[in-house]
C-alpha cells in the first residue's frame, strides 16, 4: 500500500486516505461506519439533520465501528441553528464543511480535525490561513453542490488536474482531490498531482448501502450532468433530465434556499439526481468491498 501511504492517512488516523463524501438525503450514517470500519474514512451527511437528529447519527457511527469518521456541514451563515453545538458536544474525530469557512480553534482543542471545502487557489488559501488540518481541492468535475465561497461560480470551475497541483503549491497542509473520480486510475493520478487523499461521492452512490432509488443511478450512467443553479440557488452539478431542463429555462433561480424550497413543492421535484461523470464508471457493489478494490486498483495502477 505504498501509494495510498501518505502522511493524511495518518493525521487521520485511517489505512487509506478515501474519503467517503457526505450525500444528504440519500445516504444513512451505516454507509459512513461501514466505509470507516474498512480503513477508509466515512462521512455523515449532516448539513440537513436537525441536531438531535444529527446526534443520533453520530451516536449511530460510535456503536457501529471505533474506526475515525467524519461529520459534514455547511458553513455559516448556511449552517443550520444547533448544529455545531452537537459537533462540539459528542466530538466526532474529524468535521468537514463546504460554503465557506467553520472556524477551526475551537474544534482544534478538543481534538477534532478539520476539513474545509475549495473549489479555487483563492479560497484553499484563505482556508489554509484560517487554519484548517486538511484542504479539500474540489474539481469542477464533482458531483453534487458546488463549495465556492469567494468569487463567481463560473470563475470557480476548474479542472480537478488543473486545480489540484496548483492548490497544493500555494499550501502547507495536507490536499484531498474531490471530482471525477471513480477507480484506483483515477485515485492513483490524483496522488501523482500532489494530493495526500481523495475524496468520492458518486462512487459511493452506487453502493448498495446508500439507498439512492434506481432511477437516480440510471440518469446518472445515460444522462450527461450540468452545473447550475435552477434547483437549489446554489451552483450544483446533477443529472440533466428533462425536470432539470425545465427548471434551466424557467425564470432565474431564487437565492439558495428560497428556491430549492420552491422547487422541491412542485409534483415531480423528485427527478433531481446530483451526480457527477464518475457515475458512468461507478461499480455497484457494496461499500466494504468498493474500498478494498479501489486500495487494489490502486496500488496497480
Amino acid at each position: 500500500m505504498r501509494r495510498l501511504d501518505t502522511p493524511l492517512a495518518g493525521l487521520l488516523g485511517v489505512r487509506f486516505p478515501i474519503v467517503q463524501a457526505p450525500m444528504a438525503n440519500v445516504q444513512p450514517p451505516e454507509l459512513a461506519a461501514l466505509v470507516s470500519a474498512t480503513g477508509a474514512l466515512g462521512s455523515i451527511a449532516g448539513a440537513v439533520l436537525p441536531p438531535d437528529d444529527l446526534r443520533t447519527a453520530i451516536r449511530r457511527v460510535r456503536d457501529a465501528t471505533d474506526a475515525p469518521f467524519a461529520v459534514n456541514l455547511f458553513a455559516p451563515p448556511y449552517t443550520r441553528p444547533g448544529q455545531l453545538e452537537v459537533v462540539l458536544e459528542e466530538r466526532p474525530p474529524a468535521l468537514s464543511f463546504t460554503f465557506g469557512i467553520v472556524a477551526p480553534l475551537p474544534l482544534r482543542e478538543l481534538g477534532i480535525l478539520t476539513l474545509g471545502t475549495a473549489t479555487t487557489v483563492a479560497e484553499a488559501a484563505v482556508l489554509a490561513e484560517a487554519g484548517v488540518d486538511v484542504v479539500v481541492a474540489q474539481g469542477a468535475e464533482a458531483g453534487g453542490h458546488r463549495g465556492t465561497f469567494l468569487g463567481s461560480f463560473e470563475d470557480a470551475l476548474v479542472p480537478l488536474a488543473e486545480l489540484v497541483p496548483a492548490v497544493v503549491a500555494a499550501v502547507s497542509v495536507p490536499v484531498v482531490a474531490a471530482g471525477g473520480i471513480a477507480d484506483g486510475a483515477g485515485i492513483a493520478a490524483a496522488l501523482e498531482l500532489g494530493a495526500q487523499g481523495v475524496s468520492l461521492g458518486t462512487a459511493f452512490l452506487f453502493t448498495p448501502e446508500c439507498h439512492a432509488p434506481p432511477e437516480w443511478l440510471e440518469a446518472l450512467r445515460t444522462r450527461e450532468t450540468v452545473v447550475t443553479p435552477a434547483y437549489s440557488g446554489r451552483h450544483a452539478r446533477a443529472a440533466r433530465t428533462p425536470f432539470l431542463e425545465r427548471l434551466i429555462a424557467g425564470p432565474p433561480p431564487l437565492p439558495y434556499p428560497e428556491q430549492r424550497r420552491g422547487v422541491e413543492a412542485l409534483p415531480d421535484a423528485e427527478r433531481f439526481f446530483l451526480g457527477g461523470p464518475a457515475g458512468r464508471r461507478a461499480r455497484e457493489l457494496p461499500a466494504a468491498e468498493l474500498v478494498r478494490t479501489l486500495v487494489v486498483e490502486t496500488e496497480a495502477a
